[in-house]
């Protein structure tokens, strides 16, 4: 099996931390969302790992390469944001078995040695939602998907597709995908997958769907606070040197961490290198080698670097900046 790991988007909703580093290198409960994804997949029988990076795309291959896993990576640039599709067709050449999309704006919970004991030609991780016209959806018949549909503006299934597709059938898909991309097949302009799976089904293919617990989302601000929280739950974590302060859980501490004098949950991230002194911190999430002091954060992102000194409730900071109140 190899896995393909579309990373070029430019992380809008997560502004400022996007600035200056690639969406899924900003942290949460403790570790990049990569970290979160690469150990998932960490259980699976993957035999190259091919990584679509674009803007800042060094910081990508930084940090896999820090993991110190040994993984057999190879890293291909997407210069144009065509959409889905297009980034996985900048990768066909390396394609030549089972194939697993992973999509990284969102962290779920599924036994992903699952997949391997799916039949047909392939399978699609899907989550029920309450509003489905801001995802691509399945309809499905007998277990078996007959319709995808992208952003769809009457709802035709409640059945969010949430970026993580197993191929089988790597000819088949090689092959649509091609025709896709040389025939301009897009939607709003960009090319997605939901339009190359459905040429697969058109040709005869069985795409099965399975359902995933626990969908988190990553994109935006909020939405990372909320998956801070989740995720926290099951990885309180104390590390690092922690003096005369109160820890409300749940929290994690990074092991080269140093709080002092503070005040520190619930929901709170600290990440490696981070000091923190005379603060009362809740629901945020501090980033690698930040200095706090005489902080009072709740709701907040503290950028890499970043330096706080008596700081209002809520703040979102980027990487490297600096606020003195």
């Amino acid at each position: 099996m190899k896995a393909v790991i579309p990373l070029a988007g430019l992380g809008t909703r997560l502004r400022p931390q996007t600035y200056s580093k690639p969406k899924p290198l900003v942290n949460v409960a403790g570790k990049p969302v990569l970290g979160h994804v690469l150990d998932l997949l960490s259980d699976l029988p993957i035999e190259q790992y091919i990584f679509i990076t674009g803007y800042l795309g060094e910081q990508i291959e930084e940090y896999v390469q820090s993991r110190g896993n040994d993984l057999n990576a190879i890293y291909v640039e997407q210069k144009e944001r065509k959409g889905q599709s297009h980034a996985i067709y900048l990768a066909k050449d390396y394609i030549d078995t089972d194939l697993l999309i992973l999509f990284v704006d969102t962290l779920f919970e599924y036994p992903i040695n699952r997949l391997l004991k799916t039949g047909g030609d392939g399978t699609l991780l899907v989550k029920e939602v309450a509003d489905p016209r801001q995802y691509g959806v399945v309809v499905l018949e007998d277990g078996c998907i007959t319709r995808l549909v992208e952003k769809p503006s009457a709802p035709v299934s409640n059945l969010a597709v949430i970026g993580a597709y197993y191929i089988r059938n790597h000819e088949l898909f090689l092959d649509c995908l091609e025709k896709q991309v040389t025939a301009g097949t897009t939607n709003k302009g960009e090319f997605y997958l939901a339009d190359c799976l459905q040429m697969m089904i058109d040709q005869g293919a069985e795409l099965r769907a399975d359902h995933v617990g626990v969908w988190l989302d990553c994109g935006s601000s909020d939405n990372l606070l909320e998956a801070n929280r989740y995720l926290l739950k099951k990885s309180h974590y104390v590390g690092g040197q922690v003096d005369n302060s109160i820890l409300r859980p749940p929290v994690y501490i990074a092991d080269s961490a140093v709080v002092k004098n503070c005040v520190l949950g619930p929901n709170v991230s600290v990440a490696s290198g981070v000091n923190v002194e005379e603060s009362i911190i809740s629901d945020s999430i501090i980033s690698e080698d930040a200095i706090l002091s005489q902080a009072h954060l709740r709701g907040s992102l503290i950028g890499k670097n970043a330096r706080v000194q008596g700081a209002p409730v809520r703040l979102n900071i980027g990487d490297h900046s600096e606020i003195r109140y």
